[in-house]
């Protein structure tokens, strides 16, 4: 069973879509997030590539703060059925903890909810994204099209019966696989 989050003030910050003007920052932001710049290349990739592209921003004042994306991803038992892929999903590691990341995640979820999606999938933490209303993908019969762990690859709702009748094999944007996205120092 998932600890709620601690009783914490909401994060002093706005959570609105990406903006062209946003790119530079999102990837300083992901090249800071993570030990390596795939991230950061990838949400470039995705950004010129994936259609619908659904990114939000945490800002406070002129600071960004954090991002979080979502893009399609298919099912191959139903492949015209929408449903979005989360990730990747950063905040700004001086800003961690002060939820950023539940404003960001909440944000997110009902703008994805508005496209008309059914259901999001994640591939993460499964000590985070529960507490969101993620589950295993598996017990629903949804399976990654990567070797990961069982626990790690989770769905949520959007919907009513957002999940009901999706099974099999889900697959993301080709850009997560390496396709289209450049070599550091290459254009």
């Amino acid at each position: 069973m998932n600890s709620p989050p601690p009783n914490r003030p909401p994060a002093n910050c706005l959570v609105r879509l990406e903006q062209r003007e946003d790119a530079a920052g999102i990837r300083g932001l992901l090249e800071t997030a993570f030990p390596t710049t795939f991230e950061a290349r990838l949400v470039d990739a995705l950004r010129a590539q994936a259609r619908p592209y659904l990114g939000l921003v945490a800002t406070r004042g002129e600071t960004l703060l954090g991002h979080i994306l979502f893009t399609p991803v298919q099912c191959m038992r139903l492949p015209a059925a929408r449903l979005f892929g989360l990730g990747p999903m950063a905040v700004a590691p001086d800003q961690q903890r002060q939820g950023i990341g539940t404003r960001l995640m909440k944000g997110g979820l009902s703008a994805a909810r508005d496209t008309g999606a059914r259901a999001v999938v994640v591939l993460g933490h499964p000590e985070y994204y529960p507490r969101f209303g993620f589950e295993p993908a598996a017990d629903r019969g949804l399976h990654c099209a990567w070797e990961v762990p069982r626990e790690a690859f989770m769905a949520r709702s959007l919907s009513p019966g957002g999940l009901d009748g999706l099974a099999g094999l889900v697959r993301y944007h080709p850009a997560f696989e390496g396709e289209g996205i450049a070599e550091p120092g290459k254009a």
